[in-house]
């Protein structure tokens, strides 16, 4: 058993002894951790390279793509008139498009006034402001009619404000009902003034009555609406809709069901469901007119089918016997030919006949729509190659390349004297800038497109942006073919090499993996060294705590003799 302090005994601190004889023990430990951090640096010196190299071998494989050499790209002369897009393989040239009429929606207009009126008979004593089917509730305030304001309180029955108008006016002015027209009429021997710039209640506007320079004001239309947000039930429908008596209702519109409860479901409630359904249709409320509108998702000359199934909702809301206003196909004209026709305002290749292009229609007119290669893209995408070049070739020489400080020290990359570094960026440079045999001259090197390197730092630059332009102008084929080549285009080299480094068994790879097993390795052997470290170690603990014990037990020993001794004398 260990002593909790070492050398009580002795006078000799052992413990500390033992920490640094372990400490001497565990120099090739360190060597070898040291070791160790120069494999994984070269490791993951290797790892980012990999990552950029995937980076290229992607911009690589976009100049192998056969669609970017078909691309295309559409303008328009009059972007009002139509948009313009154009697909891959769309034929160059110009076209002149005229739109004659553009492409509507049909819509099925339920009959007005599909609501109630707010009473059957003239009196209107019993009817609360807070209850009356208007299409938009009454909110409490004041009104002002001939200068005189007025209060007004939601729980006033219609008949309450009448009087109240009367008595402001001091009977000037009258108010009465109408149910057969389901309308409000003031009545004035002289000019009737309605309303101030401080009226705080909206009943004029809710009763749709409006100033018009006379003695007599009647409401714009018929009061009584329908009631979105009340049920099927008490919706204030002038034809009361049913279920069937089953609990249940159904209508279908073009073929789609919808089911509605009478008692459980609001207006708003089956509207909604209308528009959620695969029906194809928008269902709506206008308020104006008092009455259900049904507009077809998708423009074009196209019906509206209807179908009460079980109860009354479609006779009810006035849809069955309502009025289709039919919408219109799009007409246009390309090149001067015949009117062609489409639903949409969408003019696709299966209507047009033009390949890859499509037009969006705006607006009647003429205009041109010019389709030409998409050089922007290519250049693009060669640029983009030249930048995932470049990146990877600062990174090699980063890693490969020696700095000196200014005191002289010379530090060298991570890998230095590695061989296959090296090799990397010569091979790249040389399959990328090296000329190509078997092309047409006018092609057959990067400088041709005005790409060119300096030589000492392995970078491509696009130096003359101009040449490029006007290969892909003229020699469209010749650019391709200088990258995408099958058998010796730049691309199709490169990336054929970068399959070797990166492929799933490629080069970098296995010296990741042979690296990595390297550190592991070392992890392997530090771990037995220690072992045998904490064992030596122990041992001596050991040794030592049993010197310890025996120096005690002498030294006790001492200080006996020394006692007797003393007693003697």
């Amino acid at each position: 058993m260990e002593l909790g302090l070492s050398g009580l005994a002795s006078g000799f601190d052992w413990r500390t002894f033992i920490d640094q004889l372990m400490e001497v023990e565990r120099a090739p430990q360190k060597a070898l951790r040291s070791e160790q951090n120069r494999i994984l640096e070269r490791a993951n010196a290797y790892r980012s390279l990999q990552t950029e190299l995937e980076v290229l071998q992607n911009r690589l494989k976009t100049l192998l793509d056969a669609g970017l050499y078909a691309s295309r790209t559409a303008q328009v002369a009059d972007s009002t008139v139509l948009t313009a897009r154009a697909g891959a393989g769309a034929a160059p040239g110009s076209y002149s498009v005229e739109i004659l009429q553009l492409a509507t929606a049909s819509r099925l207009q339920g009959t007005a006034n599909a609501g109630a009126p707010l009473s059957a008979t003239a009196d209107v004593s019993g009817l609360v402001l807070a209850n009356a089917p208007f299409a938009t509730a009454v909110t409490a305030g004041t009104i002002t009619i001939n200068g005189h304001q007025i209060a007004i309180e939601t729980s006033d029955t219609l008949q309450a404000v009448f009087d109240k108008i009367s008595a402001a006016t001091g009977g000037a002015v009258t108010a009465s009902y109408d149910p057969t027209t389901d309308r409000i009429q003031l009545s004035s021997a002289s000019e009737i003034v309605l309303g101030s710039a401080n009226d705080t209640s909206n009943f004029l506007q809710v009763a749709r009555l409006y100033n018009n320079g006379t003695g007599t004001v009647i409401s714009a239309g018929a009061l009584g609406a329908l009631r979105l947000n009340a049920t099927l039930a008490s919706a204030n429908f002038a034809t009361p809709v049913t279920d069937g008596g089953s609990g249940t209702g159904e209508f279908k519109i073009n073929g789609v069901s919808i089911t509605y409860s009478a008692t459980a479901d609001t207006l708003a409630t089956v509207l909604e469901r209308i528009n959620n359904s695969a029906a194809g249709v928008y269902a709506s409320y206008d308020a104006l007119n008092d009455r259900i509108v049904l507009t077809n998702k998708t423009t074009g000359d196209l019906g509206i089918a209807l179908e009460d199934v079980t109860g009354s909702f479609l006779a009810a809301a006035g849809l069955s016997s309502g009025n289709l206003q039919r919408g219109q196909n799009l007409l246009y004209r390309v090149n001067g030919g015949d009117p062609l026709v489409s639903t949409s305002n969408t003019i696709t290749e299966a209507s047009s006949g033009l390949s890859g292009l499509t037009l969006n229609a705006l607006q009647t007119g003429t205009t041109t729509v010019t389709v030409t290669t998409d050089t922007e893209a290519i250049k693009s995408a060669i640029k983009q190659f030249l930048e995932a070049y470049n990146r990877v070739q600062s990174l090699l020489d980063n890693y490969t390349s020696s700095t000196t400080d200014a005191k002289g020290v010379v530090t060298a990359g991570v890998l230095a004297g590695e061989s296959d570094a090296n090799e990397i960026a010569s091979r790249l440079r040389n399959l990328a800038f090296s000329p190509v045999s078997g092309l047409s001259s006018i092609a057959d090197h990067l400088a041709d497109l005005g790409i060119s390197s300096s030589g000492n730092d392995n970078q491509l630059k696009l130096s003359d942006e101009s040449a490029l332009d006007q290969l892909l102008q003229n020699n469209l084929g010749a650019v391709r073919a200088l990258f995408a080549d099958e058998s010796v285009g730049v691309a199709t080299r490169l990336n054929a090499y970068l399959d070797r480094l990166i492929g799933d068994d490629g080069t970098l790879i296995q010296k990741q993996t042979g690296l990595n097993r390297q550190s592991t390795a070392i992890d392997q052997q530090i771990a037995d060294m220690e072992r045998i470290v904490q064992a030596t170690r122990q041992r001596m603990i050991e040794s030592f705590t049993a010197m310890e014990t025996a120096q005690a037990r002498i030294n006790q020993q001492l200080q006996y003799l020394l006692r007797t001794f003393a007693q003697t004398t």
